[in-house]
């Protein structure tokens, strides 16, 4: 708690007129984050709807923005997502919203744009599901490695954004086949 004192330039018995304890100090942050993500999950639906009158290339535009530089790079998001990553090993309720934020709204909306393009015949048929898996993977993987590392920089950013970029571009090729 001084150490958060410290950083915010508040006097240690302040921030319990605020808050009860680090706890709600933890819950007020989580709250405020899922309030940010979810207006981020609101524009990425929004852009689906949108879409279905719009070519794959939009969308995809719509999407990298939103989810890569608006959500993932995000500097409060960023911090809360390496938060939960950490926490998540030693709280079973950060470990749920970690696999919602990390895992299944993302998992779940991709599924939903490769069932549009689909639908579309944009894409060949196959299983939505395994194909937002295998979209989605290595971005995680990137986004490990590059965006929750630390601090995050500019250097990161670009690291992150070349990979990214290079596999959806490679995915898309790719998938043209199936």
């Amino acid at each position: 708690m001084g150490r958060i004192c410290l950083r915010v330039r508040l006097p240690g018995s302040s921030v319990y007129y605020h808050f009860k304890n680090k706890q709600a100090i933890l819950d007020e942050l989580l709250r405020h984050f899922e309030s940010i993500a979810t207006g981020f999950m609101t524009q990425l639906e929004q852009a689906l709807t949108i879409t279905q009158k719009t070519a794959e290339g939009k969308l995809l535009e719509q999407t990298c923005d939103c989810f890569f530089e608006k959500y993932l790079m995000d500097e409060y998001c960023n911090k809360v997502m390496r938060l939960l990553s950490l926490e998540r090993f030693r709280n079973d309720e950060i470990q749920k919203i970690y696999d919602c934020w990390i895992f299944d709204k993302p998992l779940n909306f991709q599924t939903k744009v490769f069932s549009l393009l689909m639908s579309k015949g944009m894409l060949q048929t196959a299983d939505s599901n395994y194909l937002a898996m295998k979209f989605y993977a290595p971005i995680y993987l990137f986004t490990q490695r590059q965006l929750f590392c630390g601090t995050l920089t500019d250097e990161q950013k670009q690291a992150f954004r070349g990979n990214a970029y290079e596999h959806i571009y490679n995915f898309f090729k790719e998938i043209e086949g199936l």
